[in-house]
């Protein structure tokens, strides 16, 4: 959505008085904070940690605390304390149950739950070496205010280190497989005697040797003995694995050894048959995996079980599925299977079942069933905007029609129309004498599967790659010209995870953009732009043939309705980058075979196609300071640049400063670049564009009360040209001067938080304005109308 900027002074004068009446609120009833603790019961004030030493991160240790003092937003107001304390004794009433659920109720201090929090504090630290550590609690009660302190003393001690550490593993083929992914032993000589990385490493060492066929292998086979010396802080550490207790195929008790009798390996299991439901209905079979009567169908080893409807071809199941029957039983496979059956949108509900069963010769193997249900095959959405383009007020009609399933392999149709019309006057009269109207339409076909003809099949398995083509027109009409917009593309993308970090790859292939003006009034281009190459640019037929790659790497994880951005993860880091290249196959052509050039530059039917190189590199990480706060650090940089058939990238492949996004001092496109000075924000926006980028920004997040965020930014950055444009005077970028250059601002934002999306109300004011004739610190000097700016936006900035 794109970001709205402009908004007259007497709104953002409301806004302001808004956060004026919070602040006065909170000072108001800052006094009656226990005003609904009960009678003879004190209010929970403050909680303190006291570490002897500085061994311990006092931070982290806040986490084991069974009861915490009500949230301080900013680090002294109790926000939500105060909005619960509005609200009267009567919680049956609308107006006081509103209060109640946008506040938080005041802790009541619990002396069991204090000492539970001793306890849990104590057991942590011994879970991580500190064996003699002792947990003390001070309180402070001031029966004058009804308000309690509580403080917990922490006598770690010296703590236990492992001296040696050793490994009992009596079955050879475990050992064998454990030698060859020693990555799993994370514990060594000198570490902690920590058992949460002890466990961790038990899953790990579990997780390998169930990629190995060790299907029945769990972490409780897997248990540690410890000798220590008197007087020493020393462990000699041993890693057992437990013998294998083999179970009655009938009667599924333990067979008895005899005494000396060695137990017999672990086994491992193979898979045997792989069966595909695909109209499983778990009503119908009662949780079992019996299916009644289906049409059954053999294809490569695989058994296809289908309804009356063959909805799904059986080439496009055997493609998603990496269990494949004779291989040994591999978890990993399990869950890349689950992940290229999700690419198919004609599948609704997915599940895979191991049945464990021993042929006549003792062998164990397993069966695989996996149980898929339909999604509906077609669906139809309508959408209805309202627009506001600086003034002129508009409308728009939009249809989107999918089909799931094409061609009985999951390709997925994709067909999108939409009508817009715009007053260019403000007023319900230029809807019919002058008037803005656009037509659009898309067409797009997404296979679930890479196809790219040169390439090993293997290879493209191992991917799970989608591959799109679409082809989309716009048609734009105004009184000035009428605009035809065609393009095509052919992209692939595809994703997987490395550990805790989401990764996401597209390849653009081939993405045409033509723009042409069949009829513009006479002396149009004269009449707007009759020296600015950048604005005849956008008004003039182009030609852009480009191929580009993106990429995306994150370990955020995606928020669920009983937590918030701040629970989720200690902190959270954001790669993005991308690259691409237009021209160089036309250009490659042109010069072999021998085509003229036409006013220095090579054409394709008559018009200058561009070349240009362009790169984008953004790095974002957000520390989570608790649960209900935390830092976001960001890094934006770009560069573009023309070559050979073009002297100046295309205006819409150029960057722009400025807006919800960007330095939110300034609205979209109205900073740089340099220190160009713009006149006319409306009809000067086309100058304000370069080839360098540079964003620095950072954000402190808090969570208030209800759905409310609050965030307080200081952001920095600037375009430049790379050459010396003269419609862009001082946007040229030079090392010297560059750094005078970088434009700053500051200020305060509201957030409304709905799990699943978020609103973004900010309000920016410059602090550093490096165009010329301005005034250079506005930090100094701020003027209400001259140095502020208010952007609504969905999501966080970055």
């Amino acid at each position: 959505m794109a970001p709205l900027n402009c908004m007259t002074s007497d709104i953002k004068r409301a806004i302001l008085r808004c956060c004026m009446a919070v602040a006065a609120a909170v000072a108001l009833w800052g006094c009656s904070t226990t005003k609904h603790v009960p009678q003879g019961r004190l209010l929970l004030d403050v909680v303190d940690i006291k570490v002897e030493g500085d061994s311990l991160q006092v931070a982290e240790l806040y986490n084991f605390l069974r009861q915490q003092p009500n949230h301080k937003v900013l680090g002294f107001a109790k926000l939500q304390l105060a909005t619960y304390s509005l609200s009267g004794k009567d919680s049956t009433k609308w107006y006081n149950k509103w209060l109640r659920n946008m506040g938080q109720a005041p802790v009541v201090y619990s002396e069991e739950l204090t000492e539970a929090s001793r306890r849990q504090l104590e057991q942590a630290l011994i879970n991580r070496g500190y064996m003699d550590v002792n947990v003390t609690v001070d309180t402070v009660a001031d029966r004058a205010k009804r308000k309690m302190k509580v403080e917990y003393l922490i006598q770690p001690g010296q703590p236990h280190r492992i001296y040696t550490m050793s490994y009992s593993i009596p079955d050879t083929a475990i050992a064998r497989i454990l030698r060859q992914n020693l990555q799993v032993f994370d514990v060594h000589n000198g570490d902690l005697f920590d058992r949460t990385r002890l466990d961790n490493m038990r899953a790990n060492i579990s997780s390998v040797l169930r990629d190995n066929g060790y299907y029945s292998f769990n972490k409780d086979y897997i248990y540690f003995t410890a000798d220590t010396v008197r007087g020493s802080k020393d462990i000699a550490l041993t890693m057992h694995l437990k013998p294998y207790q083999e179970r009655d195929a009938e009667t599924g008790e333990v067979v008895e050894r005899l005494i000396g009798q060695s137990a017999p390996p672990m086994p491992t299991y193979k898979i045997r048959h792989v069966t595909f439901v695909t109209d499983y209905n778990p009503r119908e079979s009662g949780g079992t995996l019996e299916f009644g009567h289906q049409d059954t169908i053999d294809y490569r080893g695989y058994q296809m079980l289908y309804g009356p409807d063959h909805y799904i071809a059986p080439n496009t199941l055997e493609e998603k599925c990496y269990i494949a029957p004779g291989q040994l039983y591999n978890a990993r496979n399990v869950e890349r299977t689950y992940q290229g059956l999700s690419q198919l949108g004609i599948l609704k509900f997915i599940n895979i079942e191991m049945q464990p069963v021993r042929d006549k010769d003792g062998e164990e193997y397993l069966d695989a069933y996996i149980l898929l249900s339909r999604n509906k095959k077609q669906g139809v959405t309508l959408e209805l905007e309202g627009t506001n383009s600086e003034g002129d007020l508009g409308f728009g009609v939009g249809a989107t029609y999918k089909h799931r399933n094409l061609a009985k392999h999951s390709e997925l149709l994709t067909v999108k129309l939409r009508t817009a019309y715009e007053s260019l006057s403000g007023n319900v009269d230029g809807f019919i004498n002058n008037r803005y109207t656009e037509y659009a339409g898309e067409v797009g076909i997404t296979f679930p599967k890479f196809m790219a003809p040169f390439l090993p099949s293997e290879y493209k398995k191992r991917r799970q790659a989608n591959t799109e083509f679409a082809v989309s027109f716009n048609y734009q009409e105004r009184p000035e010209y009428t605009r035809v917009i065609a393009g095509a593309a052919w992209k692939y993308s595809w994703s997987h995870r490395r550990g805790s970090y989401s990764i996401r790859h597209q390849y653009d292939l081939v993405d045409i953009n033509y723009v042409r003006l069949p009829k513009s009034t006479l002396n149009f281009l004269d009449s707007i732009a009759p020296t600015n190459p950048l604005l005849r640019y956008s008004y003039e037929d182009h030609f852009i043939m480009r191929m580009g790659y993106s990429f995306y790497r994150s370990n955020r994880r995606v928020p669920t309705a009983t937590t918030n951005a701040f629970m989720m993860q200690p902190s959270i880091t954001t790669i993005r980058g991308s690259v691409e290249m237009a021209g160089n196959l036309l250009y490659a052509i042109s010069s072999i075979t021998g085509q003229k050039k036409h006013d220095g530059a090579y054409k394709i039917f008559g018009i200058q196609y561009a070349q240009y190189v362009k790169g984008e590199a953004d790095y974002t990480y957000t520390l989570n300071l608790n649960n209900r706060s935390g830092l976001a650090f960001h890094v934006g940089l770009g560069l573009a640049v023309p070559y050979l058939n073009s002297t100046m990238v295309p205006f819409e492949k150029r960057f722009y400063a400025g807006g919800a996004n960007s330095v939110r001092g300034w609205s979209v496109r109205t900073l740089g670049p340099g220190s160009y000075d713009s006149k006319n924000s409306v009809t000067d926006f086309v100058n304000q564009c370069g080839d360098i980028l540079l964003n620095l920004n950072m954000e402190y997040r808090a969570k208030l009360f209800w759905v409310l965020e609050g965030a307080l930014f200081v952001d920095a950055g600037n375009i430049w040209t790379i050459r010396d444009y003269e419609n862009q005077p001082g946007g040229v970028f030079k090392i010297d001067k560059f750094y005078k250059q970088i434009a700053a601002a500051y200020g305060c934002g509201i957030r409304m938080d709905f799990t699943y999306f978020l609103l973004r109300f900010d309000l920016g004011v410059k602090a550093h304005n490096p165009a010329m004739n301005q005034e250079p610190w506005p930090l100094l000097h701020p003027s209400w109308r001259r140095d502020t700016n208010f952007h609504f936006s969905v999501g966080y900035p970055f």
